[in-house]
């Protein structure tokens, strides 16, 4: 069983915040199973993009753990590009989330599924 998007959500901001990290949530999504998106600023007018990695990544039917995928083959990409993608995503599902982090490293903390 999967976890609901909000627990995963505020199970992240915790690990975050103990790191010393400032992550916060942008727009809160379908409770149950809202898709989540984690956008990564670096502070310096670029972004990360992370986002659900395709059901086709997994090798069972139903996985039980979220895994992500970078939305740009190159990061990271111009902030106003980041916030570009989202917008489409906003547009085609209005249930999901995002989560908004600052980090100039760039450390998205993710288990990252490559295509």
């Amino acid at each position: 069983m999967r976890l609901k998007s909000a627990i995963w959500v505020a199970a992240y901001l915790r690990r975050r915040h103990i790191d010393g990290t400032l992550a916060v949530v942008r727009r809160r999504g379908a409770e149950e199973a809202g898709a989540v998106f984690i956008k990564i600023n670096r502070l310096d007018g670029t972004a990360e993009l992370y986002g659900p990695a395709p059901q086709t990544a997994f090798e069972e039917s139903h996985p039980a753990d979220r895994a992500f995928t970078a939305c740009f083959k190159a990061q990271p990409v111009p902030e106003a590009e980041a916030e570009a993608y989202l917008a489409r995503e906003i547009r085609f599902d209005s249930d999901l989330w995002i989560v908004e982090v600052e980090d100039r490293s760039g450390s998205h903390l993710l288990d990252l599924v490559v295509p």
